[in-house]
């Protein structure tokens, strides 16, 4: 993750409580921004859900829009501006944020459309896979080498989705697009020579444009709910905002503190508390089979956090040379 954010600045205050936190390590800092983080991407269904009624297209153009501005203030108060500049000015750099912009987009749009249409046991298997695809990707397009545990991890996950498939009678293709679609960005990410605050700003930037087109669009037909919906809609859609930035930026001053291992066995905080949300809340129907499959799920998973795990310490002890 970037590192020029100061993530000191970014939450210096006046009080003794910032003074307290500002006196904080480095690694603890850094878990509370992450754990803010995937707890605010775990409760993020409670909102979706209040604006189900909305489509899909429309509630991510305005997440995309209301996201801009509490962006671009951000990167104004860290005086990181400049980088926007040149990445306008790079052909390269502004192609790849087209490309990481379009799957981001992918991921929003089915994410969204999946609550708001009770899928949301599929969503949180959808991030639980994503991190074996991003093992599959490392090994398809960077070459490199797959543990045994690895292999045996991706495995499991692979019977998961045969068995869902064969129940179901179909892939379970939400759960797919959104582990592909968001491994495919991370893996697109990486190449993006910008720190990850000031390329998700690059990215809402990017897609402000088609997204205002759209919102403009649905005023003329009389069909936006930004104006014409109920007089709470137009809240909760200046409020996808907030929701899609804060937990993003909580994210990247987390990442950048935390080692790789401490934000890998983090990234399982939100879908659990997504799964639960989708069976204990959202009463949403969760048969025997899909209970076997998300077994298989954490078999997988378990399997390769040990793995992660037991790779970082042995680095971590082996003598310098």
């Amino acid at each position: 993750m970037t590192q020029q954010i100061d993530s000191n600045r970014a939450v210096a205050g006046n009080n003794s409580t910032s003074d307290a936190f500002i006196g904080m390590s480095d690694g603890k800092k850094g878990f509370i921004f992450a754990l803010c983080a995937y707890l605010l991407w775990g409760i993020l269904p409670f909102y979706l859900k209040s604006v189900a009624h909305i489509p899909a297209l429309e509630v991510v153009a305005h997440r995309i829009v209301w996201s801009v501005p509490i962006a671009v203030v951000l990167l104004w108060w860290l005086g990181l501006l400049g980088d926007l500049r040149v990445a306008f000015t790079t052909p390269r750099m502004l192609a790849m944020a087209i490309l990481t912009a379009s799957l981001i987009t992918v991921n929003w749009g089915t994410y969204v459309w999946a609550i708001g249409n009770n899928h949301t046991v599929d969503t949180a298997l959808g991030y639980y896979i994503n991190p074996l695809v991003n093992v599959v990707l490392g090994g398809i397009f960077l070459s490199e080498r797959l543990s045994k545990a690895q292999m045996v991890a991706i495995a499991l996950a692979a019977c998961a989705v045969i068995l869902l498939t064969v129940s179901s009678g179909g892939l379970p293709w939400i759960s797919l697009v959104l582990a592909f679609s968001f491994g495919f960005y991370g893996f697109f990410r990486k190449t993006l020579p910008i720190g990850a605050i000031q390329g998700f700003t690059l990215e809402v930037l990017i897609l402000s444009v088609p997204s205002l087109g759209f919102i403009a669009w649905t005023l003329t037909q009389n069909t936006s709910h930004f104006t014409n919906g109920a007089p709470h809609d137009t809240g909760l859609l200046l409020f996808a905002g907030l929701a899609t930035a804060v937990p993003l930026i909580f994210y990247a001053l987390g990442a950048k503190l935390l080692r790789y291992t401490t934000i890998g066995l983090m990234q399982y905080i939100a879908p659990t508390i997504v799964f639960f949300i989708a069976i204990f809340v959202f009463d949403e129907p969760f048969s025997h089979v899909q209970l076997i499959a998300f077994g298989l799920i954490w078999s997988a998973l378990a399997i390769y956090t040990w793995s992660m795990v037991y790779e970082a310490r042995k680095l971590r002890l082996a003598p310098a040379h």
